[in-house]
């Protein structure tokens, strides 16, 4: 009974109080989103990159 309940609640809620957005909105949101992954991805690519080659000298100090 509580589960019905819910799911009519639920359905109200998406239905009748959500706001969504405008297609223009969303692919302006979606390209926001891919935009600061690219950005994040290369921080990470070069942070990655730069300790490999911080490693591969200290490493070749000793051997």
């Amino acid at each position: 009974m509580k589960l019905k309940v819910y799911i009519q609640e639920a359905y109200d809620e998406l239905v009748h109080k959500v706001t969504w957005p405008t297609w223009k909105e969303l692919q302006s949101s979606a390209l926001v989103v891919m935009i600061a992954s690219f950005i994040i991805s290369l921080v990470i690519f070069l942070m990655d990159l730069s300790f490999r080659n911080i490693m591969d000298f200290v490493y070749g100090l000793f051997y």
